[in-house]
C-alpha cells in the first residue's frame, strides 16, 4: 500500500515501478540494444516517437501558462525538431512519406492529446514519464545506437537523446521532481493521477510489443 504522505515524486515512482520495469525490459528493447535488430528497427522506433512527441509538444505554448502544467513545459526539453533531424538522417529526405503510426502509437498519442486539452495534471504525468526517461535511460539507448550502427556521437540519428540546453541533467531532474512535489493534488485526484502514470508506461509497453511483432531478429539490416 502506498504511503500517501510521501512526496508526490516518490509516490509516482513507487506506484509505477512494475509498469516501468515491464517497459524497460521489453523484448523489443532487449533485441534492439543487444544488436539483434538492425538500424531499420531503430528508425521505425524513432518514427513512432515522432507521433508521441508531436502530441506532447503540440499544446506546449498553451500549457506553458497553465498553473498545473506550466512549471514542466520548458523549451530546453523540446524534442520534435531533433526527432525530425534523426528521421531525415535515418530514413532519407522522404522520411515523412514513410511515417505511419502503429495502432498502439496512435492510441498513445491520442491519450496525450486528450489530457493536454482536458486535464493538465494527466498531461504532467505523461510529460514526466517521457522526458525524464529521455534524460536518464535514453542516454543508454543513444550510446548503444552510436556503437551498433556507427552513428555520429551525439549527432544525426541520435539527436533526440542530446539535450544541449541542459548543462546539468542531474540538477534538472532534481528540480523537476521538486516541481512534482508541489503539484496541487489531494484526495481522489492523487489516485487518478497515479493511475494515469501507470497507463502511460503501459501504453509505452504496448508500443514496444507491436514493434517487437513487426521487427523480428530476422529482419533485414540496412
Amino acid at each position: 500500500m502506498l504511503d500517501t504522505s510521501a512526496p508526490f515524486s516518490t509516490l509516482i515512482r513507487t506506484a509505477t515501478e512494475q509498469q516501468h520495469n515491464e517497459a524497460e525490459h521489453s523484448t523489443f528493447m532487449r533485441d534492439l540494444l543487444t544488436g539483434q535488430l538492425g538500424v531499420e528497427a531503430f528508425y521505425r522506433y524513432t518514427s513512432q516517437l515522432w507521433f508521441v512527441y508531436a502530441a506532447l509538444e503540440k499544446h506546449s505554448e498553451t500549457l506553458a501558462s497553465d498553473p498545473v502544467a506550466g512549471p514542466f513545459v520548458k523549451p530546453e526539453l523540446a524534442r520534435l525538431a531533433a526527432l525530425e533531424a534523426d528521421l531525415a538522417h535515418l530514413g532519407g529526405e522522404n522520411w515523412r512519406d514513410e511515417l505511419t503510426a502503429l495502432p498502439a502509437t496512435a492510441a498513445y498519442a491520442a491519450r496525450i492529446e486528450e489530457v493536454a486539452t482536458e486535464w493538465p495534471a494527466g498531461y504532467v504525468v505523461h510529460h514526466y514519464t517521457r522526458y525524464l526517461g529521455d534524460l536518464s535511460g535514453g542516454q543508454v539507448i543513444r550510446g548503444t545506437a552510436e556503437k551498433l550502427w556507427n552513428l555520429p556521437k551525439k549527432g544525426d540519428g541520435v539527436r533526440f537523446y542530446v539535450f544541449d540546453e541542459i548543462s546539468n541533467p542531474a540538477a534538472f531532474k532534481r528540480d523537476y521532481r521538486e516541481a512534482l512535489d508541489q503539484l496541487p493534488l489531494e484526495g481522489p485526484e492523487v489516485d487518478r493521477v497515479l493511475d494515469e502514470a501507470r497507463l502511460a508506461f503501459t501504453m509505452n509497453t504496448n508500443l514496444f510489443g507491436e514493434l517487437g511483432a513487426e521487427c523480428s531478429p530476422a529482419s533485414p539490416r540496412i
